[in-house]
């Protein structure tokens, strides 16, 4: 859905896709809606957000006998009588029967021959070659009495025709997931395919923003300063790369996987001298900068070997936040400061699976960080040892108590003390209480049947059971309680475990796992996921977001616009959960907040399960040409699940402040040894932000960037939807003052612009079509005023703005 709608903001007319489910394009043929509107928000009035979609009739292949390339097996077409070879006036009469027939489905004159594929396309000669001759003689025919005229065209002269047409056309208001190219090849594998590399994006984009939100607050120091040349651009780029549709997907060979993971890290280095190079100048301080790329690891040198450093943290999101910051460190006691010199609360706790490890200690703390700035905290080590009192209460230590419980002010998890594992989550606040199990479990992974021979693979997902086994039915446990944390450490086997957390102020349950390597040496690859069993009366019904946007329901065996008939009772219900997935009985509400993209789906009433890890034995025939089978790096995976209990009414506030919290979460640079000034006037600045006034929280900052040499670009989103009020006026617009908002630059000169940021909205033009849901009106766009900009349920501006830094002084 949001696909769709993020197109119309980019001004594009049309789309075209090949793959959609396949008896879903039955459907389609047989109602002739093979092109339709399709509609991606219900809170933008039509047509801000519709798209005209178009079916292609053969995927994005050429019709079958028509493939004239190196890989292909078809003849070439020979014109020549004489030969033996001759088969033009075959290839003709079979054209032209094609292309009645493939019009049929179609509700205008024209229709599209897709030449070519993806692996089909490698020698353009023979390929126009013939074309050309098949052109020339099919409308040779029309002498004939053929109606048939052939002509090379593009997307975007067929879909002026079809808008020429003046058609009433029909509205689709769902996506298009999931889907199948058979009876048993549901593609929703890929969904949670290589779930490290997913994770890595995930984190690059955090780090790509704070980059480029830092060069443009700091202005033309941020990319020529003290540390070097700073420069956004090639993580920007290996950033798209790996927007291709194998490579964030996980379905790409493994040599070239870690190809696009070796392009990330090539990234960073230049922003991380970038980011460097702005701190230093905002902060008026230049410090010997480090970047912990391996905290995921638990390593961090300068905090694990250093008796004093500076914590700098940024944060990314346009309203302040509070954030448990937690570092690795060798065994002892610390004191830590703010940025007003203040100490403190600070805790060293014993890090989970870590008890015979070298470094097993982490340092905790509260941190307080002011929107789009940062804050400076010192560490000062004071013992090299912790006292026996203090270990005794600071060790994971096994539960003697019956009752088993973690809590802070607003949640309570209890777990059962038999089994270890979860067994109720209470929300305090709102007198809720639910009775949540929760466990790791594995499909056995097919490798073909009597049925089918599809096996899963990188793509398909393919269990040969509709019931999973549990990776354990009980749990070893620890538990630890301190001050500023308290974790119940679960082990379910060697290659399985899990901390389940909660913060002081935390309003969510924090669930760490850690799976991998996933045992295969018994044949049977294994497809592991994380499930929450309630009593929840869900009817069916589960929830999952649209690329963090958009919410759409799902319904177990169910399609909105066709009659299904489903044969895989699990994979054709695995949906893409991108950031979140929720159930409810429509006055509570669990939601399951995601570190990455993964599959997830509800199989039975008031359960909800997500896949975070998979490992399989053969390949699924889709192109990749190996099976899924990660080793080294990739084949050992730490993740994170945020779980939010709450009354339906302000459920959406809840999980969209997090989502946005754990997909920009603030960024954490260290520092060791001295300082010396970056303006000899001007005295350090410990904290900063680069605004007047915190966003309100319906308005996120999705862009902050340099456009130029002078040039910044500018895009705010409002991040509820038109139903999702909560009590508190968040679906209501919103109104902000541009040229008030930030204090590192002032705006001289402001354009709106589409989303892409190429082309003035005021010049922007889109075609237009009659839709059967009613009537659309157009109006003109209004003129801008950057004193008063109003953002309404789910839209997007994009701004370009010609700026002035400000000059210390």
């Amino acid at each position: 859905m949001l696909y769709g709608d993020w197109c119309t903001r980019m001004g594009f007319d049309g789309f075209f896709l090949g793959r959609i489910d396949y008896q879903d394009k039955v459907a389609r043929e047989e109602k002739l809606k093979m092109e339709e509107v399709w509609r991606g928000s219900a809170s933008l009035k039509p047509p801000t957000a519709d798209l005209f979609t178009g079916v292609l009739p053969n995927n994005y292949n050429p019709p079958r006998n028509l493939c004239w390339d190196v890989l292909c097996a078809d003849h070439p077409l020979v014109e020549d009588p004489k030969s033996p070879e001759f088969n033009a006036k075959t290839l003709v009469s079979y054209f032209l029967q094609l292309a009645y027939s493939q019009q049929q489905y179609y509700r205008t004159k024209h229709t599209v021959m897709t030449m070519g594929s993806d692996f089909q396309y490698e020698n353009a000669n023979m390929w126009f070659k013939n074309m050309d001759k098949l052109i020339r003689l099919v409308n040779k025919q029309q002498a004939e009495g053929s109606q048939v005229h052939v002509l090379y065209s593009t997307p975007s002269c067929y879909l002026w025709e079809l808008n020429k047409a003046n058609l009433t056309w029909s509205v689709k208001e769902d996506d298009f997931f999931p889907y199948a190219d058979g009876p048993h090849m549901f593609w929703t594998g890929y969904f949670s395919s290589r779930p490290a590399l997913k994770r890595y994006e995930r984190l690059s984009y955090n780090f790509l923003q704070v980059c480029k939100q830092l060069e443009a607050l700091a202005g033309p120091a941020a990319t020529t300063g003290p540390y070097g040349s700073g420069d956004s651009a090639p993580l920007n780029e290996a950033m798209a790369v790996l927007q291709h549709h194998d490579a964030v997907s996980g379905t790409a060979r493994q040599n070239v996987a870690n190809d696009y993971a070796r392009q990330l890290a090539a990234g960073w280095g230049p922003c991380e001298v970038l980011v460097s190079n702005a701190l230093a100048m905002l902060s008026h301080e230049k410090q010997n900068f480090s970047f912990c790329r391996e905290l995921n690891i638990s390593i961090c040198p300068v905090s694990q070997k250093s008796e004093h450093f500076q914590v700098t943290i940024y944060n990314p999101l346009g309203r302040k936040v509070q954030q448990m910051i937690r570092l690795p460190v060798n065994d002892g006691i610390f004191f830590v400061k703010d940025p007003n010199g203040k100490t403190v609360p600070s805790n060293v706790v014993m890090r989970p699976n870590s008890y015979s490890k070298r470094y097993q200690w982490d340092l905790l703390f509260p941190a307080f960080v002011p929107a789009l700035g940062f804050s400076m905290y010192s560490v000062a080590k004071v013992t090299a040892a912790t006292s026996q009192a203090y270990r005794l209460r600071a060790r994971s230590k096994k539960s003697r108590s019956h009752v088993l419980f973690i809590e802070n002010e607003y949640i309570r998890a209890t777990f059962d003390s038999g089994t270890g594992l979860l067994m109720k989550i209470e929300n305090m606040e709102q007198s809720l209480s639910l009775p949540v199990s929760q466990g790791f479990f594995w499909y056995n992974a097919s490798t073909g049947d009597g049925k089918s021979s599809q096996a899963s693979g990188a793509y398909i997902f393919r269990p040969n059971h509709l019931k999973p086994m549990p990776v354990s039915r009980w749990a070893q446990v620890h538990l630890v309680k301190t001050a500023l944390v308290q974790e119940v450490h679960q082990n379910f086997s060697a290659w399985c475990s899990q901390v389940v957390r909660l913060y002081p102020g935390q309003r969510h349950l924090e669930l760490e796992w850690m799976v991998g390597p996933i045992p295969v040496k018994d044949g049977w690859g294994k497809e592991v996921i994380s499930r929450f069993d309630t009593p929840l009366k869900t009817q069916g019904e589960f929830y999952t977001d649209s690329n963090g946007r958009e919410i759409l329901k799902r319904r177990r065996n169910h399609r909105p616009t066709w009659r299904l008939n489903q044969t895989e009772p699990v994979a054709g219900n695995y949906y893409p959960v991108n950031t979140r997935i929720y159930i409810s009985d429509g006055h509570t509400q669990l939601t399951v907040v995601t570190d990455r993209s993964q599959g997830g789906s509800s199989l039975q009433d008031g359960s909800l399960e997500l896949m975070v890890h998979r490992r399989l034995l053969l390949d699924d025939g889709r192109g990749v040409q190996e099976p899924l089978m990660e080793l080294g790096t990739g084949s050992t995976v730490l993740g994170r699940h945020l779980v939010l209990l709450s009354s339906v009414s302000d459920a959406a506030a809840r999980h969209r402040l997090l989502a946005e919290k754990e997909i920009l979460a603030p960024q954490v640079v260290l520092s060791q040894g001295g300082s010396s000034p970056y303006y000899y006037w001007a005295a350090p600045r410990t904290q900063f932000s680069a605004l007047r006034q915190d966003l309100p929280p319906q308005v996120h900052l999705l862009t902050l960037a340099r456009w130029g040499p002078k040039m910044l670009l500018l895009r705010l989103e409002h991040q509820f939807t038109a139903t999702e009020d909560s009590g508190r006026k968040l679906s209501s617009p919103v109104t902000l003052n541009l040229q008030n908002l930030f204090q590192a630059f002032t705006i001289t000169e402001l354009q709106e612009t589409t989303l892409a940021a190429n082309q003035r909205l005021s010049e922007a033009s889109r075609l237009k079509w009659m839709t059967d849901s009613g009537l659309i009106s157009y109006p003109a766009p209004s003129k801008l005023d950057p004193t008063s900009v109003t953002l309404r349920p789910m839209e997007i501006r994009t701004f370009v703005a010609r700026v002035k830094w400000q000059e210390s002084s």
